[in-house]
């Protein structure tokens, strides 16, 4: 049954009524809303659009139509339909340069918890397996435990060929039902980042830490610490190679860190040769999703049919510190910048959905982003020609309650200082955090492992539109399960440091099933069987025997070998 609701949003340009209604399709049950912006102090109903064109199956589009009046007295429409709506940050609380702080601090307004966007919403598969995401339309698996022995650790993760030879198999086996299975694009990857999480101190001892996926219906581990990985060490891979080669000469994949919340491009051959490994979930559904479409609007403005945001095809012209960036916003707010008072600086989400992957400074003479936008060209801390950092309204949030950096995203080159010079170590569409204020003079040779360069005054793209509401009190409450971690010597997150997992935290080694239960195909194994009998079932990478026995207070299949 379609249900209709009426939703007044914040913040409207007085010449104009836009008029959104969106279809969220499924094969069980469509969402149809209307949405009405006011252009005076009074609403105004305007009769739903139908969608433009019928939603591939699973695919949830949202269809847009806008009226405005022109000088000459004509109103013009416009309508499209959004297959890219973006997944909000989850971040509910409000940060001033150093840490947490109430919302009505009116020196900061206008950061991402003040602001609400589409929220996360997931259902898990009747047989465990599978994750759907209400609002993207995609379906994902639920763990990386490629081997199935329930336990998230080193031996789960795949080299890129290993990688991508995954969904042929989970597709020769029917996975939770299904033959079309992929490697996800950076973009959808992406999609399932929450800024709820919180990135490990480098301060190591027993930390409790956050997540940035949603541990109540994805299975999560930190760095394998008997393997002697790190804390963070819980890439993800994408099929989103880098469009340029390392410093090094290698090729580079972007990946997801759901660890300490980061994109980065990794180089696939490590120091002595060994080839890089990742954890891999593998989506399905939506096609069109994290692919753009943009329109120049002619004034100035471009919108993204796919999304719904509108964008300043110009970006702010010089840098400055996160405050200033906030501020600056509202000052453009004031002046009615391009015959709007709505914009916003926007998340980090808004704003990575605007890369354009397949361009660089090295490759294209350009920022990573579509032509129709205007970049600003800087000079790196190398004294190369290149672009700029860009802030977003995202605070990334630490273990130890400071909130001291905001996320940007980097649509030049990542730069790191390795090996006594300035390298592009993390590639363009990278993102990485910055403090929010200082002198970036103090880190001559950037932070980090790899150095990463720190500038402290970014840019500013503006944003507006979409289907975002004010929240101006923000969500403090809003908060994710956390895990309890012995972080050990983590320094600025140094190579070869290690983390010990305490029990029962889903870190290195531990059972991989939601609260340690071993994943549903080892229970179904054993549901008709005895304890101590032999068992098999079908794992991603093959089949997998061994012996049923009870594993918190389940009886599981567990694989021959497995203590």
């Amino acid at each position: 049954m379609n249900k209709r609701l009426i939703l007044n949003v914040w913040k409207l340009p007085i010449s104009s009524i836009l008029v959104i209604t969106f279809f969220l399709t499924s094969c069980a049950s469509p969402l149809s809303a209307q949405v009405v912006l006011p252009s005076t102090a009074q609403l105004t109903g305007v009769p739903a659009s139908k969608p433009a064109s019928t939603p591939k199956s699973g695919a949830p589009t949202i269809s847009i139509s806008t009226a405005a009046t022109q000088k000459n007295g004509m109103e013009s429409t416009h309508k499209f339909n959004m297959t890219y709506p973006i997944v909000d940050t989850g971040q509910g609380k409000c940060y001033n340069n150093q840490a947490e702080m109430s919302c009505s601090q009116s020196s900061f307004t206008g950061q991402d918890a003040q602001f609400s966007g589409n929220a996360p919403s997931y259902t898990l598969s009747a047989d465990g397996l599978t994750v759907n995401d209400n609002i993207t339309g995609l379906t994902w698996q639920r763990s990386p435990d490629t081997n199935a022995d329930g336990a998230l650790d080193k031996s789960d993760k795949l080299t890129l060929s290993q990688s991508q030879a995954l969904p042929a198999k989970l597709n020769a086996a029917r996975f939770g039902g299904y033959t079309d299975w992929r490697l996800p694009s950076i973009k959808e990857l992406f999609s399932l980042i929450d800024f709820r999480g919180t990135d490990p101190s480098g301060a190591g001892g027993s930390q409790t830490l956050i997540p940035f996926i949603d541990t109540t219906y994805f299975q999560f581990a930190y760095g394998d610490a008997k393997s002697g990985e790190r804390t963070i060490d819980s890439q993800y891979a994408s099929s989103t190679l880098y469009i340029n080669k390392s410093f090094q000469g290698s090729d580079k994949l972007f990946g997801v860190n759901f660890a300490d919340g980061r994109i980065k491009g990794y180089d696939l051959s490590m120091p002595g040769g060994a080839e890089k490994t990742f954890f891999v979930i593998c989506v399905r559904g939506n096609p069109a999703y994290g692919q753009n479409s943009f329109v120049d609007n002619g004034d100035q403005t471009i919108t993204d049919n796919a999304t719904g945001l509108t964008w300043a095809k110009a970006d702010s012209g010089s840098a400055m510190n996160w405050q200033e960036a906030l501020t600056w916003v509202q000052t453009q707010n004031a002046a009615s910048y391009l015959g709007h008072n709505d914009w916003r600086l926007p998340d980090i989400k808004e704003l990575q959905s605007i890369v354009d992957y397949s361009r660089s400074p090295d490759t294209s003479s350009s920022a990573a982003i579509d032509p129709l936008f205007q970049s600003t060209q800087i000079s790196n801390e190398a004294g190369q020609a290149d672009y700029p950092f860009y802030w977003s309204s995202t605070t990334h949030a630490s273990s130890n309650g400071q909130g001291d950096t905001a996320d940007y995203m980097a649509f030049g080159r990542a730069l790191g200082y390795m090996k006594n010079a300035w390298v592009d170590v993390h590639g363009a569409g990278a993102q990485r955090s910055d403090p929010k204020s200082g002198d970036a003079s103090k880190f001559p040779q950037g932070r980090g492992p790899q150095g990463d360069a720190i500038r402290i005054k970014n840019y500013v793209r503006l944003v507006r539109g979409g289907n975002v509401s004010a929240a101006p009190a923000g969500n403090p409450a809003a908060t994710r399960p956390s895990m309890t971690v012995d972080v050990t010597n983590l320094q600025n997150n140094q190579p070869g440091n290690e983390t010990r997992p305490t029990p029962g935290s889903l870190g290195g080694g531990q059972p991989g099933g939601p609260g340690g239960t071993p994943p549903q195909a080892a229970i179904n194994a054993c549901s008709s069987s005895s304890l101590g009998a032999a068992c098999q079932f079908n794992a991603p990478l093959g089949s997998v025997t061994g012996v049923c026995q009870n594993i918190q207070q389940v009886l599981a299949c567990v694989p021959a070998g497995r203590p």
